[in-house]
């Protein structure tokens, strides 16, 4: 099994998992032994199912103003979550290419593969809700037309993703790209570089 059949399949776990109770506080379940990596995808999926939700709530036209204030802070410290968790899987890729040479003409890419890992994950969660709308009864032809070709779309970007992580990885694993990691560094999060927080004290 590839690592993008893998990580698919645990996405869709978490997802489906999460869907159960389609509920923004529930408890995620504890499937893999915690400091494997599908102990983390599930995670990182679960994360990013339970943020999906919350940029739903936070976008109803009627929502008090203070609940809204309290949901964008918790959207904050999720995406936080979020990038430590992509940072954390970098580094097992990190570990797992390490003592490859690499070649004299190996190149760089542009995005770590924890990265792309990301948007396969959110790729899950846009299929997961994207086949929803094409299955619903109350919605008009047109509507679920355009869903399905909505849906399409979506599949074909799954599969060339995760075409391109499994050829990101093999390119590592054979010298032919440099494995490098760099940190997010965020800077609103942290008191002490955040002009707006640190100038208040």
């Amino acid at each position: 099994m590839t690592f993008s059949e893998s990580a698919n399949r645990v996405f869709l776990e978490a997802t489906t998992a999460y869907h159960l109770t389609d509920y923004v506080d529930a408890t995620m379940p504890s499937v893999y032994p915690e400091g494997t990596i599908e102990a983390d995808l599930y995670r990182k999926n679960w994360i990013d199912a339970v943020q999906w939700h919350l940029e739903d709530i936070i976008r109803m036209p009627l929502i008090d103003p203070l609940e809204a204030l309290a949901l964008k802070r918790r959207i904050d410290a999720s995406n936080q979550d979020r990038t430590d968790l992509v940072e954390r899987i970098d580094t097992y890729f990190y570990e797992q290419f390490l003592a490859v040479k690499t070649l004299s003409d190996a190149v760089i890419n542009t995005e770590s593969p924890a990265w792309a890992v990301d948007r396969l994950s959110i790729l899950i969660l846009k299929i997961w809700h994207m086949r929803v709308e094409t299955e619903r009864t109350d919605a008009t032809p047109d509507h679920l037309e355009r869903c399905r070709q909505k849906l399409a779309i979506l599949l074909e970007q799954q599969r060339d993703l995760s075409l391109a992580i499994d050829q990101l990885l093999a390119d590592y694993a054979a010298g032919r790209r440099h494995m490098k990691v760099y940190r997010q560094m965020k800077m609103y999060n942290d008191p002490a570089l955040n002009p707006a927080l640190y100038a208040k004290k």
